[in-house]
């Protein structure tokens, strides 16, 4: 069976009634609540190293929102559609989401100050004796050929730890267990803190950018717009700061 034209016509008259009803009893919800509550998808790296010590900081500059967090263990990839906001790193024609730029994706091995102490500096064309890589259960995020003879497992005489959840790998990296790689956007906060260090002259730019993205698909409110804002206003604060920690060359893609 197939609907008539005039059957058609009626359905979509039908529908758009019902996504307006749905809309105004969305506002009416918002409008009673005590307080907005904003869903974030973001990586539990990033929420544990950069938004958490943060969490203060926003409480006073949004004291009547709620924070709704969905956490993401490994790499981000997968759509962002039943929140309002994500970090993503986007293809150039995905019209599905409003876009922010947030954060190059810079990579630098990092390791706690004492470490690089009593291990010293990795060097990327010698074997790894002495020293532990740490990195996730995932193909992207791990040690490949940009980090030269050091990162070939089958050579290698570092020693590995493989975690499921890069917050861990990261902490690992903090608490002087080994040599992670960092990603800027998660470990800026530490490096200009002082709780990681760069653990090589090794730095790499992926011409790539992290975004924080909104989906087309819902309501973007004007709360959704102040935290995309005041959370790239933070980033951008650092990445500034952090100039004089990483190479000049580094900042350029390539």
């Amino acid at each position: 069976m197939t609907p008539t034209a005039g059957g058609r016509a009626l359905y979509a008259a039908v529908r758009e009634g019902f996504d307006g009803i749905e809309e105004v009893i969305h506002r009416i919800k918002e409008k009673n609540a005590a307080k907005p509550v904003v869903t974030l998808s973001l990586s539990s790296s990033l929420v544990t190293h950069w938004f958490v010590p943060r969490l203060s900081a926003f409480n006073t500059r949004f004291p009547d929102v709620d924070l709704r967090f969905e956490l993401i263990a490994g790499v981000l990839r997968g759509p962002a559609e039943n929140v309002d906001l994500a970090t993503r790193i986007l293809a150039d024609d995905d019209t599905s989401y409003h876009r922010w730029a947030f954060s190059p994706e810079i990579i630098v091995p990092v390791c706690s100050p004492s470490y690089l102490s009593a291990r010293g500096p990795l060097k990327h064309d010698a074997d790894g004796g002495g020293h532990v890589l740490l990195h996730l259960t995932d193909p992207k995020l791990q040690w490949l050929d940009a980090w030269g003879q050091v990162a070939d497992r089958k050579t290698s005489r570092a020693k590995w730890l493989e975690f499921s959840d890069y917050a861990v790998v990261l902490q690992a990296a903090m608490n002087g267990e080994g040599v992670a790689l960092g990603w800027l956007s998660n470990v800026s906060r530490a490096l200009l803190q002082g709780a990681l260090v760069p653990a090589s002259d090794r730095q790499i730019n992926t011409g790539r950018t992290h975004h924080l993205v909104a989906p087309r698909s819902r309501l973007l409110r004007p709360v959704v717009s102040e935290i995309c804002a005041w959370m790239i206003a933070e980033m951008q604060a650092e990445l500034k700061a952090l100039h004089a920690t990483l190479r000049p060359d580094v900042w350029q893609s390539g």
